[in-house]
């Protein structure tokens, strides 16, 4: 499995930061060049595309090789090129419209983006997101992305609660929300959301999807106390309904790096060394401050 010869063009697509095309391009050729490092490659590439389409399988990659920082931390990204063409062809295989395969690919490039920001170099923090795109299991319908998935047990006990007929295992959307991609406007949401329907119904119609899920920190019903009614945020949570009382956190769940790794970027920041300038950083920095604590919020709704 062979990296393609137009490399740069292939990471362009991919939206990789131009900053780092060249020194992508110069490792590549050195990884070619070494026979160790090639069959790691290659291994990694086909154990990544094994089985590709399934749903909740996590394939374990080869570690890393030892060698240079910059081998290691872009090492990930080689393969996820490597991997492409499979990718490729199961889109083509399930009619993936050429725009859809492209921006939902292009989520390469935003983590790089993600991991300049964090680290000050390229790399990916988090490499087994990616394969989820890499897979056939996530894309970018607009504003929003949507995994296909499985109902979880927290998840289905609170559908049952709410009176809705709902099994663990279930086939359900996850929803994802991605940095970098404008204002989080409910007029965005609803065509994403319109997207979605029409995107499985189309291209995945042996699998029945008739209701959507969110695990995030932005459904902490704690935001209400903080943001104003008209904050993009509120009306993202009003699109979910949750089987927790109102205004009450998932106390078992802690997660205050969340909102401080999606909204400044580092996760590891303290608190007080971190700006307020809008009412979002005012509200995560504020609770905190305060002592109190952030926490993942779970809610569905009906497809």
């Amino acid at each position: 499995m062979p990296l393609l010869d137009g490399l740069p063009e292939t990471l362009l697509d991919l939206a990789v930061p131009h900053e780092d095309i060249n020194d992508l391009t110069s490792l590549s050729a050195r990884v070619r060049a070494d026979p160790e490092l090639s069959e790691l490659l290659e291994r990694s590439a086909r154990i990544l595309v094994q089985d590709i389409g399934a749903v909740g399988l996590h394939p374990e990659l080869p570690a890393p090789p030892d060698g240079p920082d910059a081998l290691r931390r872009w090492f990930p990204v080689l393969v996820a090129v490597a991997a492409l063409p499979s990718t490729r062809a199961y889109h083509q295989e399930r009619g993936i419209p050429d725009d859809v395969a492209r921006r939902t690919l292009a989520d390469l490039g935003r983590h790089i983006a993600l991991h300049h920001r964090r680290h000050g170099n390229g790399g990916l923090s988090v490499p087994a997101w990616l394969r989820l795109h890499l897979r056939g299991e996530i894309y970018q319908l607009g504003r929003l992305q949507f995994q296909r998935s499985r109902l979880g047990g927290r998840t289905s006990r609170e559908m049952r609660a709410a009176g809705l007929d709902a099994a663990q295992g279930e086939r359900c959307l996850d929803v994802h929300v991605p940095d970098f991609q404008g204002p989080l406007t409910p007029e965005a949401c609803a065509d994403s959301i319109d997207r979605a329907r029409a995107f499985f119904a189309r291209h995945f119609p042996e699998e029945r999807y008739r209701v959507a899920a969110c695990h995030s920190w932005l459904l902490d019903p704690q935001l209400r106390d903080h943001l104003p009614a008209t904050s993009n945020i509120l009306r993202f949570q009003d699109l979910f309904r949750t089987g927790r009382a109102e205004g009450r956190p998932a106390e078992d769940e802690p997660a205050d790096s969340e909102p401080i790794g999606f909204v400044f970027g580092d996760p590891e920041r303290a608190p007080e060394q971190l700006p307020q300038r809008t009412s979002l950083e005012r509200a995560v920095v504020g609770h905190l401050m305060d002592g109190g604590h952030w926490y993942v919020g779970h809610g569905w709704f009906e497809l």
